[in-house]
């Protein structure tokens, strides 16, 4: 397979030296070209044309977000990488840049040596180069295969159509709904989460892999769109129908009983990271079995890992109902992948029918 060609887009040469560095140390990247701004940005994007770009948000002239809406028309546009500062407004651009299509976002250190910032860096952003190799590798392959056989292909149509894996054991009503999400995650929510009626019986509880400030942002963001009232969780909060609770960032976030027994609370906690995740899918999936045994519903959407995965096994033995994302409306096909292929999810739909199915199961 051919290099993957990237193209370093940043306002500071310290950041654009950072990330050119990093990427350059990955042996299926190729580097094509840097930016300080936008308007250069998409001069070099039309003629370098680039896989991927690595993008500020601050920028002169025309910045990332504006960036991002010229890609929007573009034929070709390469997938995009955000560099996010980690602070207030940082994070609402953030938010704003991934409903807008972007990838995913690596966090800018902001403190710190040179070779320490490499690092971070580095961790945050291989995994994603890594998925986008994969997703690249596959293209190929079907390309090759239409290629090969031009002739007729028949079309899956249980791939077209929700589809049931197996009978679903739910023995009530759902009284709550527990969402795993993680890459790809603020565009899916974005679109999904305005379905809900604004009567929905049963609160929602959303664990989406983000850092702080970023979850506070999101929860803003998708109140605003929302018939539903949604916030970042706070510990203490009382469960309450028709409300929508997101995890917050750098911490876990699961089910406990009020004092009177028969409420249900969220309890915040500084817990060590599951599957490298803090907040963790299955870490909350594990007190919604507990706690609502055989009145739950459980949803796998996109995102990279398994995280979600033992937590629904925990969630589905003890009656509760599995709706999960289907491959091709997922940016990434990770957490619901396991899910799916094992058999436990009771139902698997594109995004756009995700909403209606979680009503199914709360009236």
């Amino acid at each position: 397979m051919e290099k993957i060609r990237a193209l370093v887009i940043d306002d500071t040469i310290v950041y654009r030296k950072i990330v050119g560095d990093v990427l350059k140390e990955i042996p299926f990247v190729e580097v094509v070209g840097t930016a300080n701004n936008g308007k250069i940005a998409l001069s070099k994007i039309d003629s370098l044309r680039p896989d991927f770009i690595t993008l500020d948000i601050e920028m002169p002239e025309v910045n990332g977000i504006e960036v991002l809406q010229a890609l929007k028309d573009k034929p070709h546009a390469p997938v995009v990488i955000m560099l996010s500062t980690l602070t207030q407004y940082g994070s609402e651009m953030t938010i704003k840049a991934l409903e807008l299509g972007a990838f995913d976002f690596v966090p800018k250190p902001d403190q710190g040596k040179m070779a320490e910032n490499m690092d971070k860096v580095r961790e945050a952003l291989l995994p994603i180069v890594n998925i986008l190799k994969r997703q690249k590798e596959t293209k190929l392959k079907i390309h090759e295969k239409i290629q090969a056989k031009p002739l007729h292909i028949p079309v899956d149509k249980s791939r077209q159509t929700p589809h049931l894996v197996q009978k679903p054991v739910i023995r009530s009503k759902s009284e709550i709904v527990g969402i795993g999400i993680s890459t790809g995650g603020p565009n899916a929510l974005t679109r999904m989460i305005p379905m809900l009626p604004g009567n929905l019986k049963a609160p929602v509880l959303i664990v989406q892999h983000m850092p702080p400030l970023f979850t506070a942002s999101l929860a803003n963001s998708l109140n605003n769109k929302s018939p539903l009232y949604i916030k970042e969780a706070e510990n203490g909060d009382t469960i309450e129908a028709g409300k929508i609770y997101i995890a917050p960032g750098g911490k876990q976030m699961k089910i406990v009983a009020g004092a009177d027994g028969i409420s249900r609370k969220i309890k915040i906690t500084d817990d060590p990271p599951e599957n490298s995740c803090k907040p963790s899918v299955d870490y909350l999936f594990r007190s919604i079995a507990q706690y609502y045994v055989g009145r739950s519903t459980g949803v796998i959407m996109t995102g990279m890992g398994s995280d979600g995965s033992k937590g629904l096994v925990q969630m589905k033995n003890n009656g509760g109902f599995v709706i999960a994302q289907n491959e091709e409306t997922c940016t990434v096909y990770g957490m619901p992948k396991e899910p799916i292929e094992s058999g436990i999810a009771d139902i698997v739909v594109p995004l756009d029918r995700i909403a209606e199915e979680i009503v199914k199961t709360v009236i």
